[in-house]
């Protein structure tokens, strides 16, 4: 099956019509309430997968659905659609651009199509694991082979520390170019489109990890946990171009 021939066009509504609803509460005043692991969420989370779900359950009513806000349904189906309505609620909550919104589609487990939406940037990624298309574009992974000439990017410096070795990780810093945290899934479309070379989250959750997979494969790059497992099993990031990846497993472990 052609999974992005089947399927962009039900996840561009889905892109199109939860990024109605999110612009809708961008930079108004909304409560925040706060998770049981302390994390945020607002109207504009819950809204959005809500939703997203009515429109699977229409669309594909034997297809099961993992979402951060609602939980799980029917799981075990064959076609799974793993949802995070807002990846960066913190971003959102501050006015920043840098949120956006995960869509991945499991078949039999596995990831064979992502998309990074940003309602506000109008920005639409998505990828299959042979092919990453950004508003219809194709795009690649930088070509950059050198980390003295890498940016690396995380969401979070404080988890590092956190849940990694800190010292490894500084060594890595000192060893590129460039750090930044311009992190949550806009480090990853800067990954996808070239604009950076190195993308680090030492914790992940399976709605963060699940699209990004199609997207950083199909646009030629190498997505890992930490220790450079598959990244379906693990709870952490590495993604790098081919040619730095090995280069950061090193360092970090």
């Amino acid at each position: 099956m052609d999974f992005l021939k089947e399927f962009q066009p039900f996840c561009k509504l889905l892109s199109d019509k939860s990024a109605g609803v999110i612009r809708h509460y961008f930079r108004t005043t909304i409560n925040v309430e706060q998770k049981s692991d302390y994390s945020p969420v607002t109207i504009a989370d819950k809204k959005s997968e809500e939703i997203m779900r009515e429109m699977i359950h229409k669309e594909f009513p034997d297809h099961g659905i993992i979402g951060e806000e609602f939980g799980e349904e029917n799981p075990d189906a064959e076609f799974v659609w793993v949802i995070d309505p807002i990846d960066g609620t913190k971003s959102f909550i501050c006015g920043a651009l840098s949120f956006g919104t995960l869509i991945a589609l499991l078949y039999k487990n596995e990831p064979v199509l992502g998309v990074i939406n940003h309602p506000i940037l109008n920005e639409f990624l998505i990828g299959d694991n042979k092919t990453t298309l950004l508003n219809g574009k194709k795009v690649q992974v930088s070509k950059k082979d050198n980390l003295s000439d890498a940016v690396l990017l995380t969401t979070d410096h404080l988890n590092i520390k956190k849940y990694q070795n800190a010292e490894k990780f500084d060594k890595l810093i000192n060893s590129v170019w460039l750090y930044r945290n311009w992190g949550d899934c806009y480090g990853y479309y800067l990954l996808a489109t070239g604009f950076a070379d190195i993308m680090i989250d030492p914790i992940m959750s399976v709605w963060d990890t699940m699209a990004l997979i199609p997207i950083v494969q199909g646009a030629g790059g190498v997505i890992t946990d930490y220790y450079g497992n598959n990244p379906t099993k693990g709870n952490s990031i590495i993604a790098a171009n081919p040619d730095l990846h090995s280069k950061v497993l090193e360092i970090l472990n």
